[in-house]
């Protein structure tokens, strides 16, 4: 018996282990995001005037030059409900996730119009280099240990 309860442990630690490290993932995606949606807002802003944050908000939702955060958005729901999901979290369900974070945040002049507005958000503004390198340094850790 003492075996299994080894097993037990090790597993209880493991899922102690990805929830932590989806939980930072989910934070520095979010700092990323916030940065990016300031980012669009002073450019906005600049051609249209200052924006209260409830009209910021449906802008972000409506209007197409915030679009290009959805896919940002989407990707923290999907960790929103890997958290709160009753079942384990699978290590392909991990590792999928954590791909299509890496794939999204591929800076790329001649990309897709995410790939091609996140590379001029990180050209011109410091702060999105700092949240980027903050998710990658997340990314790098271990998520199935």
């Amino acid at each position: 018996m003492e075996g299994w309860d080894g097993f037990m442990f090790n597993t209880l630690q493991h899922r102690i282990n990805q929830h932590q490290l989806l939980s930072e993932l989910r934070i520095k995606l979010l700092s990323l995001h916030k940065i990016l949606l300031n980012t669009e807002r002073v450019t906005y802003e600049q051609v249209r005037g200052n924006v209260s944050s409830g009209e910021l908000l449906q802008l972000a939702i409506n209007h197409e030059r915030f679009a290009w955060l959805h896919q940002l958005s989407q990707l923290i729901l999907q960790i929103d409900d890997l958290l709160d999901a009753d079942e384990p979290v699978t290590s392909e369900a991990i590792a999928t996730l954590v791909s299509d974070v890496r794939t999204l945040l591929t800076p790329d002049e001649w990309g897709n119009d995410f790939a091609m507005k996140y590379d001029a958000a990180l050209q011109r503004n410091p702060d999105v280099v700092l949240a980027h390198a903050d998710v990658v340094m997340v990314l790098a850790s271990d998520f199935q240990q």
